[in-house]
């Protein structure tokens, strides 16, 4: 695995925490933002967790073929 790949992966992974973090504090918090963007949060959150798989899924296969 390049360095530019395990780059890309570990701000993937950290957006994910990071939107993550953002959606609970949300829900915790409750109020006009949650009803807002609570559910746009979490949909954020899956996506980027799909892009983080997806990152990681071609290191591995990268990796595997050279």
């Amino acid at each position: 695995m390049n360095t530019l790949s395990t780059i890309a992966l570990f701000v993937a992974m950290f957006l994910v925490l990071a939107v993550l973090g953002m959606g609970l504090f949300s829900m915790v918090k409750g109020g006009e933002f949650n009803k807002k963007y609570g559910n746009k949060l979490m949909q954020a959150r899956v996506i980027m967790q799909g892009v983080a798989l997806a990152l990681l899924a071609l290191a591995y296969y990268t990796s595997q073929t050279s």
